[in-house]
Formats: C-alpha cells, structure tokens, sequence
C-alpha cells in the first residue's frame, strides 16, 4: 500500500458515508454514520455545523484506517444544487442550503492537519461517475436517475450547469404541489418517497405498489403516473441530448417495472434516430456513489491550477 496515490469518496444523503478509492479501482472499507441504519432521520434534524463535522470525522476515520496511503484529494456527493463548492439549494437537507461545503470542509480538516483539495458534487452526477468506473466507461456519456427520498437525474462526464433533473415539469396539474422545493408538477412531486407519503397519508409507498397489484383502481392510476413520470424525464433527455443507455438506482427503484417504463417512453420518442436508448436497472449499492465521488475528486485533483 506504501505509496499509492488514491482518493476519499464521502456521501451525505440518509446517512454519512465514506471510504478510499484504491488504484487498483477497489473500495476500502465503508465507514459510515450513524452505524444503525434505523437512525436514518437523525441528519435531517441536525445543525449544519454538526453535519459538516460529522462528515469531517467520517474523512478522519478513513485516513486513521489507512495511514500509509498517499492522498490526493477527497469527493463528496450530496443532495442539492452544488456549483462551484457552494450548495445553492437542498430540499432534502435544507439546513445546507448556502454551505461553502468546499472550504467549510478544508478548514476543518486543516485544524486536524490534513490538507487535501475537496470537490462537491451533487450526489446522482457522484452515482454516474460510480458506475461508469465500476463498468469501464468514463469516457462514455452515463445518465442515471436516483430513486430515494428525492429523484436525482445524473451524468458523468460533468457537465456546466444545473442538472437539477428530478425538478422537471412532467404534468400541468395545478395539484400536482408535493415536490419538496414546493414547485409544481415535477417528476420528484410524483416519484420521490416523501411526496409518496404526502400524497397517500394514510399508505407508506410500498404499500401502494402492493394494493396496485392488487387491483385497487386509485393505486394503479397511481402506479401508471409514476412511471409516466419517469418516462417523461428520461424523454426529454434523450430530446435534449440523444438516445443511450439509462440506469436506476436508489432504494425505490424496486417499484419500477421496466416493460412498463419502456412502454410510456416509446409513446413519447417518435423521432427514429433517438430510439435507440435502453433503460437498466443498477442495484442500490452505497460503494458506487462513494466511488463516484472519489473518482471526481481524483479527477479535480489532476486539474492544473493557474499560477499566480
């Protein structure tokens, strides 16, 4: 291991996570917090400071595992819109709205000794690096989308701008207001697992899936909006930016049935040179976004700097 050059990947979503990117392309060993995965509300609750020093605390007990190892630079995937180190918005974690995660995290770790760059990221552009590493194809355009508590639309390479994809506007139903950022009709008001629960008060989401395949008429017009809803995001992208190979992954992407999803997205791409996308599904796997984000912050790590 002496010697090595490698990279921290750290994700902030229901819970902390972080872990070394080896160069042989493996992950080390998961660090995580909590450690029970029942607290998983415990980060929602908490002061932004608290958070931030929590996941300082994760990168420490990385390096401490492996103190032989020569670092380059650290990643961290999250939810929100992050641009240039700052996190502009987060629904989903609103108290890191405004964070200059970048140099929050630098100064921190700095008090501890440690100097490493720090890239942000949102955390679905960290699940599309993760799996283009993982299958050999970072230079190859990866699109996923993530199912959770919120809907994440990434890709890898990087793009400039907001890639805020979860927030498109799939339906002009003026009652479709269940999106977490309190806009309307977007795909995450449909398909995220909080707007599930707000929408069916009296049904967890599983539970509207199940009654669906049950026959219950109110789930099944459920059932098909949701994945209307994912078939309209996932159209408009290949509109915007060409046919391909889309991923799901997230912890809902159980609810997804690809013939049906397939089905919608035919009705909605006509043009025949953009017909030629596939939809798969990626098992939820908390090493591919810690690997994401460590492949990104080894890539901003082997950026030139200007000179001064």
């Amino acid at each position: 291991m002496n010697g090595q050059t490698c990279t921290i990947g750290v994700v902030l979503s229901k819970r902390i996570i972080a872990g070394l990117l080896r160069r042989d392309g493996t992950i080390d060993r998961i660090h995580s917090y909590p450690e029970d995965e029942l607290y998983e509300d415990a980060l929602v609750e908490m002061p932004r400071e608290h958070l931030i020093a929590a996941l300082c605390d994760q990168i420490l007990a990385v390096i401490k595992a492996n103190p032989d190892v020569t670092l380059a630079g650290i990643g961290v995937a999250l939810p929100g819109l992050v641009r240039h180190g700052v996190v502009e918005d987060s629904p989903n974690l609103p108290q890191m709205k405004g964070a200059r995660i970048e140099a929050e995290i630098c100064h921190l770790l700095k008090e501890h000794g440690v100097e490493l760059p720090v890239t942000a990221v949102n955390d679905a552009d960290g699940v599309a690096a993760g799996l283009a590493h993982q299958q050999g194809k970072l230079d190859s355009m990866i699109r996923v989308w993530t199912i959770g508590t919120g809907i994440g639309f990434g890709r890898y390479p990087l793009v400039e701008g907001v890639g805020e994809g979860g927030h498109t506007v799939v339906t002009l139903d003026d009652r479709e207001t269940y999106c977490g950022c309190g806009g309307r009709g977007h795909i995450e008001g449909i398909m995220g697992h909080r707007a599930m629960r707000l929408r069916f008060l009296d049904m967890e989401p599983e539970d509207v899936f199940e009654a669906a395949d049950k026959g219950d008429q109110r789930c099944i017009e459920f059932k098909k909006l949701w994945h209307k809803a994912l078939a309209a995001g996932t159209a408009s992208s290949i509109h915007v930016s060409g046919a391909g190979k889309f991923y799901l992954t997230g912890y809902n992407v159980r609810f997804v049935e690809l013939q049906l999803l397939n089905h919608y997205i035919q009705q909605m791409v006509r043009l025949s040179p953009l017909q030629a996308f596939s939809v798969e599904i990626h098992p939820h796997n908390p090493e591919t976004v810690v690997t994401g984000a460590a492949v990104i912050g080894r890539t901003a790590s082997l950026v030139p700097t200007a000179a001064a």
